[in-house]
């Protein structure tokens, strides 16, 4: 089914890139009140909206109670990657389907705060301006893995970057205020040039063809 699918996105996906996956109508980072029109709206008869990107701050954020008035118009709802996921999580029980790494990770506690998933776009042009602490979580986790750094060096990295403002995040920024010797700082550096990955864009993919499929 690719007919009647709406699809929330921006920085974790392009509106072009999400179209080489799957035809589908997308619009801009899902914010409060936007769900509610399309449950209004006579132009639109959605069977099923994928919420990958909303707003946190720059405006309120997509509320529950018009995800559960959209799931009582029977429409699915699916949500993985950002916000997706963070409201995948609250309302799974409601019947919202969640997709993903980080939503199986909000749903066991690994993470919890809207923060983590946070990020500056330009919301024109959807380019982000900073790094989702998500994403600063996994490659660091994975370089610990790797022996880049120690584990003392992922706690002190990791809590340097939880307590920047998320619009200022970058690794850039939380090295130059990390206590490790430039030899690592070099090491780590190169690990994650030749080994960076981006989890939300990857989740917001599983849930694109995850809806191609249904």
């Amino acid at each position: 089914m690719t007919d009647n699918i709406i699809i929330f996105s921006g920085p974790s996906i392009s509106h072009d890139k999400g179209k080489n996956i799957l035809k589908a109508k997308y619009l801009p980072p899902v914010k409060r009140g936007d769900i509610q029109k399309i449950i209004n709206s006579e132009d639109d008869n959605p069977k099923i909206i994928g919420i990958i990107d909303g707003v946190f701050h720059q405006d309120p954020a997509v509320s529950h109670k018009e995800i559960l008035n959209a799931l009582d118009e029977n429409i699915m709802i699916i949500g993985g990657s950002s916000m997706g996921a963070l409201r995948a999580c609250e309302l799974e029980i409601y019947g919202m389907i969640g997709i993903g790494r980080i939503f199986n990770d909000y749903k066991t506690g690994i993470i919890e705060s809207d923060d983590d998933v946070a990020v500056a776009f330009d919301p024109k042009t959807g380019k982000l301006l900073s790094e989702p602490l998500i994403n600063i979580y996994y490659n660091l986790e994975d370089a610990l893995k790797e022996s880049i750094i120690t584990k003392k060096d992922f706690n002190e990295l990791i809590t340097i970057g939880k307590n920047i403002y998320y619009p200022k995040r970058s690794f850039e920024y939380i090295f130059k205020k990390s206590n490790l010797d430039s030899t690592k700082l070099d090491n780590l550096n190169n690990y994650l040039k030749n080994n960076y990955y981006d989890m939300k864009y990857l989740d917001a993919i599983k849930l694109l063809e995850y809806i191609k499929q249904c």
